[in-house]
């Protein structure tokens, strides 16, 4: 029988599902129930409808079974890249699995939307990923995103209490529950207790990852970062991507498909090129997080960070693969997401793909504490978006001329942020011009001035004998760097000093701090307070 329905899961509305709560311990467990709607109930539902085929990752099982056994009902392609794909023999199965699985999340995901497609196809004669790329995400998904039915939820009959995060009717209060303490819990609807309820088992999961469960505690709060009684404190959300990523899994799963010479052949080819490529990246995504963990335990182990009541200052909310958020001490934001980036590429250079590493951008946003975290979110997200614009247009729009490189962009926001990140800029930073940023994160085979050099005239600016415990000094060069090129010469040469070198630039850059009309000294003392040395190479290389 050759004769099946595909069938894909989508997730819509996830970012404000997600960072939508300006609590942490929500948005921790809101990200654990997409992973857990999108990759286990799915395969806890399969399980029930009979017998069917699910790839052990671990023992790398890439052949698809289904059209090979008859006694499969049902088979899971991949889960990967937001969308979960599934064959299915019959459609009885596919109506059994839709039911179940979406009662499942209604009543342990409450808020969170799927959306799910079907399609009938003949193994033989059509290709698996015309339908699935075609037929089903463009064509059937993308229309029911489009027109979403309206979620009207009932508000509540008589006299009720309202949410405190959603609006929506309270079922309970906090208070001492679910690792919140006395005195500070709030009335909670289902879908916040759902959340708070995941987010224990996702911490859980974050310590065996991290192997912290026996050293130190994983932060639930933001409070958690290392903010002090009476403090004005910071914390860092970072967001990374990988850079056309979509592009590649088209790309190796086209190119697989064409080394079969049977349409049966090349749907092989594709599933087992899918589900390889997803695994790979997924693996790798892992594997950096757990190295970036190593590097934090060896420099507070070595005291070049210092952390609050034993708790981790490091919290990713999404991670795995090449999508990444994490919220970290403020003044970890910056070296965090450039280690993240360097051992990214390194975990990534020899993918079944073999089209080499693969870089990423980040957006890093410092904020105070009890920022809006929604707010702070798409700040973040905003800023990556920048790097990914600076990306584009130092390759010539990915000229095959150009070679790919990992960039970053940050903005350090002591109140609110009006209006975009460029319109910001425009308005502090004279046209853009005081700023360098967006940058490349490390070495790039053309030089250009990026993060690691920057990082080296902070750390000179801290210590060396011309700067460093001479504030006012660093506080009244700030100034004259925006009267411009001119003024700072001056400032030094009065000053009688030349201002911490940049490895490989003109020598005229030291003695002016602009170059090419542009400022680089300005990123770097406004940084001065958000940025932690991880203890020099000796710990940010150590695997």
């Amino acid at each position: 029988m050759s004769h099946y329905t595909a069938t894909v899961i989508d997730t819509t509305g996830i970012q404000k599902y997600i960072f939508g709560s300006n609590r942490l311990r929500e948005n921790i467990g809101a990200s654990h129930l997409v992973k857990l709607a999108t990759t286990q109930w799915v395969e806890d539902r399969l399980k029930t409808i009979g017998h069917v085929h699910i790839p052990n990752k671990d023992r790398n099982e890439l052949e698809p079974k289904i059209h090979k056994d008859s006694s499969l009902v049902a088979e899971l392609v991949y889960a990967g890249g937001g969308n979960t794909v599934i064959l299915f023999r019959n459609e009885e199965k596919v109506k059994e699995f839709t039911r179940n699985l979406t009662q499942e999340i209604l009543e342990d995901a409450p808020g969170l939307n799927v959306v799910i497609a079907h399609q009938d196809f003949n193994w033989e004669t059509q290709l698996l990923s015309n339908i699935i790329n075609d037929k089903l995400i463009k064509d059937k998904l993308d229309a029911k995103k489009r027109k979403p039915i309206a979620s009207v939820p009932l508000l509540g009959l008589g006299v009720t209490a309202t949410c405190n995060s959603t609006g929506l009717v309270a079922v309970e209060n906090t208070d001492g529950k679910y690792g919140i303490r006395k005195g500070e819990g709030y009335l909670a609807s289902r879908e916040i207790v759902a959340k708070l309820k995941a987010a224990e088992k996702a911490n859980e999961e974050l310590e065996n990852l991290l192997s912290i469960k026996d050293t130190y505690q994983v932060a639930r709060d933001v409070d958690d970062m290392g903010r002090s009684e009476g403090e004005s404190s910071y914390v860092a959300i970072v967001h990374a991507d990988g850079n056309k990523m979509g592009q590649r899994f088209e790309e190796y799963a086209t190119n697989s498909c064409n080394q079969g010479y049977s349409i049966s052949e090349k749907n092989e080819n594709y599933i087992m090129a899918m589900r390889n490529l997803s695994w790979s990246v997924d693996r790798a995504g892992k594997q950096t997080i757990e190295e970036i963990g190593v590097v934090l335990k060896n420099a507070i182990e070595q005291k070049f960070v210092s952390i609050k009541e034993n708790y981790f200052p490091f919290r990713p909310i999404v991670y795995g693969g090449d999508d990444i958020t994490f919220v970290c001490d403020g003044r970890l934001g910056i070296s965090l997401a450039v280690e993240f980036l360097k051992r990214f590429e390194k975990n990534t250079k020899n993918l079944p793909d073999e089209k080499g590493k693969v870089t990423a951008c980040a957006g890093i946003a410092i904020v105070k504490t009890h920022y809006p975290f929604a707010r702070a979110y798409e700040l973040c997200e905003a800023l990556c978006g920048n790097a990914k614009k600076f990306l584009r247009k130092e390759t010539e729009d990915y000229s095959d001329e150009k070679p790919m490189f990992s960039a970053i962009d940050w903005h350090i926001a002591a109140s609110g942020v009006l209006g975009t990140i460029s319109k910001v800029r425009e308005r502090e930073y004279q046209g853009g011009k005081l700023t360098a940023r967006p940058m490349r994160s490390h070495e790039y085979a053309a030089y250009q001035i990026m993060w690691e050099d920057l990082a080296k005239v902070i750390q000179e600016f801290k210590e060396g004998e011309a700067w460093k415990d001479k504030q006012n000094k660093v506080i009244n060069l700030r100034q004259v760097l925006r009267e411009g090129d001119k003024a700072t010469e001056q400032f030094l040469i009065a000053c009688g000093d030349e201002l911490p070198e940049f490895p490989r630039a003109e020598s005229r850059l030291k003695q002016q701090g602009w170059l090419n009309s542009k400022c680089y000294y300005f990123d770097a003392i406004e940084t001065m307070k958000f940025y932690i040395l991880l203890g020099g190479d000796n710990v940010l290389n150590q695997d």
